[in-house]
Order: C-alpha cells, then sequence, then structure tokens
C-alpha cells in the first residue's frame, strides 16, 4: 500500500486552498500530497462574501466589491461608508479553477475521483478508506463535515443559517450597484431571526438572499415565496430568474477541536472555522489555512494548533441568545449597528478587535438576555 505525506479529503473551499497553499511553498515540494472527492469540478455551488482592508490576495478573482452597505430593519436603518473595507463577492467557480491552476502545475499532487468512506488513526498514520480503495498517510486534513457530531450533543446550542438565493436580471437600470444590502430585517420575522441579503452585480443584476439564523429549515416554497414578496415590495416585477442557490451553514460554539488527533486535522467547517455568531467561513479559512503552512513547518502533533479565544465564549454567549430568544435577533443586529462603528464590529468578527473594542460591542446590544446566558455559562 502507498503511503503519502498528505492527504486532503474534500475538494471544496478549505481543501483547495490548503492544497494551494502547500503548492506555493517549496518546502512541500517533497512531499506527496493527494486531494480526495467524488466531485472534483463543483461548478458555481457557492456565493462567498467576505470584507477585508484595501487589497486582498484574491482580488483578481473578485465578482464584484461594494465600498458601501445598506443595513435595514424597522426601527434603525443607514446607509454606511465603510472604506477602508471593502466587501467583496468571490464566485466559486472563478474561485476552484484558479486554484486547481496552481495545484495541477505541481506533479508531487495527485487527484483521487472517489467517495470517502471512513478513515482511522493509526499509530503512526492514518487510514483512509475510499469505495474504490484504502490509502495510508502520516498526516491527515479532513474537510468532510459530520453533522451528526454535533447534533447529537446538548452542551452547545447549534442554529444554521440557512438561506435560498435569486439571481435576478431585469429589463431596466433598477439597482444602485454601488451599495450592497448587508442585512434587512424589515421582512416579516415570524419568530425567528430573519433579514433579505441583496448583492446587486450591475444595474439589471441582482442576487436577493432570503436567510434565516434559526434551528429549522423551512420548506422551498416558504424561502422563494418571502422573495418574490421582497420583489414586489420593491415594485421589481419585470424579471427573470437565471440561477437560484441554496445553502446551509452550521453555527455553534461545539469544540471541533477534540476532534483532531495528532495525524488528523478538521479543516474549514469540518474543523469549526465558520464563525460561530455569523456563519461567515470562507476569511476565517484564507487566515488558518495561512497559518496552517506555518505550523506544519515546525511541529508534527496536530492537537496543538487549534486555540481557543476570547472571541470562542463571545460566540457561544452570542449563540445562546439567539438560540433561546430568536426573535429577538432583529433588535439586537439593529442596536449593535445603531451604536457601533461598523469597522469595529468588522474587526470584532474577524476577531482582530482590543479589549476595548470589544466593550464598545457588548455595551452596544441589549443586556439583559447576555447577561443571563453569561452567568448560566459562568457557573
Amino acid at each position: 500500500m502507498v503511503q503519502y505525506d498528505y492527504i486532503i479529503l474534500g475538494a471544496g473551499a478549505s481543501g483547495l486552498m490548503l492544497a494551494c497553499r502547500m503548492a506555493s511553498d517549496v518546502f512541500f515540494d517533497d512531499k506527496s500530497i493527494v486531494i480526495i472527492d467524488k466531485d472534483r469540478h463543483k461548478g458555481n455551488d457557492r456565493t462567498w462574501c467576505f470584507w477585508e482592508k484595501d487589497k486582498g490576495e484574491w482580488d483578481n478573482m473578485l465578482t464584484k466589491t461594494w465600498t458601501k452597505v445598506f443595513f435595514g430593519s424597522n426601527s434603525y436603518s443607514e446607509q454606511i461608508d465603510i472604506l477602508p473595507y471593502q466587501y467583496k463577492m468571490i464566485r466559486s467557480e472563478d474561485f476552484y479553477s484558479s486554484l486547481w491552476k496552481k495545484i495541477e502545475g505541481k506533479s508531487n499532487f495527485t487527484f483521487i475521483n472517489d467517495e470517502v468512506v471512513n478513515f482511522t488513526e493509526l499509530k503512526q498514520n492514518v487510514q483512509v478508506i475510499t469505495k474504490n480503495g484504502s490509502y495510508i498517510t502520516s498526516k491527515l486534513f479532513n474537510s468532510i463535515h459530520n453533522v451528526n457530531l454535533y447534533n447529537t450533543q446538548k452542551k452547545y446550542p447549534v442554529l444554521q443559517q440557512h438561506f435560498v438565493g435569486w439571481f435576478v436580471k431585469t429589463k431596466e437600470n433598477i439597482f444602485d450597484d454601488s451599495v450592497a444590502t448587508f442585512m434587512d430585517f424589515t421582512v416579516p420575522q415570524n419568530g425567528n431571526t430573519r433579514f433579505m441579503y441583496v448583492l446587486p452585480l450591475d444595474k439589471k443584476t441582482a442576487l436577493f438572499e432570503y436567510t434565516l439564523f434559526s434551528d429549522e429549515l423551512l420548506q422551498l416554497n416558504e424561502y422563494e415565496d418571502a422573495i418574490s414578496d421582497y420583489l414586489k415590495q420593491k415594485n421589481i416585477t419585470n424579471f427573470e430568474i437565471i440561477e437560484k442557490e441554496k445553502g446551509s451553514i452550521p453555527m455553534t460554539s461545539f469544540k471541533f477541536s477534540q476532534l483532531n488527533s495528532k495525524h488528523i486535522l478538521n479543516i474549514g467547517t469540518a474543523g469549526g472555522w465558520t464563525k460561530a455568531s455569523t456563519g461567515y467561513t470562507f476569511r476565517n479559512t484564507s487566515k488558518k489555512t495561512k497559518i496552517l503552512i506555518d505550523f506544519l513547518k515546525s511541529e508534527s502533533d496536530l492537537t496543538k494548533f487549534q486555540k481557543k479565544s476570547k472571541f470562542w465564549f463571545y460566540d457561544l454567549i452570542f449563540l445562546d441568545v439567539l438560540a433561546n430568544h430568536n426573535e429577538e435577533g432583529a433588535a439586537l443586529f439593529a442596536s449593535m449597528f445603531r451604536k457601533t462603528d461598523v469597522k469595529t464590529i468588522f474587526k470584532f468578527l474577524d476577531e482582530e478587535s482590543t479589549l476595548l473594542e470589544d466593550l464598545k460591542i457588548i455595551l452596544s446590544v441589549p443586556p439583559k438576555r447576555f447577561i443571563q446566558s453569561f452567568f448560566k455559562r459562568l457557573f
């Protein structure tokens, strides 16, 4: 049986991002690296958005950027200039294609088109079983997440950021494509945290995404009816739907790090790299894969990679409140955006804020629920 230095399970964002960083670093040139996935060409299966200051490493793949965002609710609405930040959008097909070009240029990389059945840590390495074979590796990076691992526990709340999106095209110039609607909570809440997310690509094309932070998914027609109602409310009637997307992203402070071992590291959503309080994954994955490359040059025990921070506890408290009082989400976000500079919010959500900036965020939200959750978790 052939042994490889590294196996990456999954050719999605985290798997390919890690592989591309390995392909770009001479340290890995003499290492044998395998990527295993049942689907190599995933197409436009994702739309990723993230905020970033000035230029970034993925700028050559961007579909669109915005320097202004709109926040809407029944108690507070405002168009906000976010410079020096930009809100950036990447379609996954462009991203996958660009990373594969870099990976395919390296002879030490192999792609195996197969479905993973399971993997097991042995004394000195890891065995991966697929439908059509068996492989041994010194280190395994797994991006295939198993929802049962956190859905069956009760210690940490588990919500979903679930959504359905329509890319719509109009005959007339209708959209202001200089402004992205970050969150519009003026849609009926129906006992949940619900908002519309609108990304205009040009004056005739926009993505309308009906999004919820809650524990139960809806029927498809409920999402689509909400988008249809919102378009009518905005007097957008003459349009065609040119593409659709849907998804569900776990929001939980479950300790994914406990699933790691000396030779196995879970990455991406499977590793808890999704920001628990927002469902954003792309920027965090970009940062984590960069740190992981440096880590692999000096460390061999993968349990040492994940470190808990103050932000894990902040997310836990926030999710406790959303899980127990889901109908109050709109008021919570409205209070935060009304009282805090958006740049401070971005720094906080990027886990780059100081204690003083943390305090500004904490004081911007209604205190009662957070104090209750804080003392519950403390004791």
